[in-house]
């Protein structure tokens, strides 16, 4: 399964949400706005205001979502 979380440094939720995959034993691709602002523009145009944003094959969101997170789990492990 392919996991991309776009984050920047200083952002809380990005911390939390990182925490819950690597203590799931997810791996996963880190894009950060700090260093690519025009991916950024791109969420915007998505209609995402809130970080992180995580996009996986099936689905996307954004903020710290353990429920979305332990549903990856369940899918996982399906």
């Amino acid at each position: 399964m392919r996991i991309t979380i776009y984050t920047k440094t200083d952002c809380v939720q990005c911390h939390a949400t990182k925490r819950a995959m690597e203590s799931r034993g997810f791996t996963f691709d880190l894009i950060s706005l700090d260093q690519n602002p025009e991916a950024a523009d791109d969420l915007r145009a998505q209609g995402y205001r809130q970080l992180p944003v995580v996009v996986t094959e099936q689905e996307s969101w954004s903020g710290f979502r353990p429920d979305m997170i332990n549903r990856l789990s369940v899918a996982a492990s399906a």
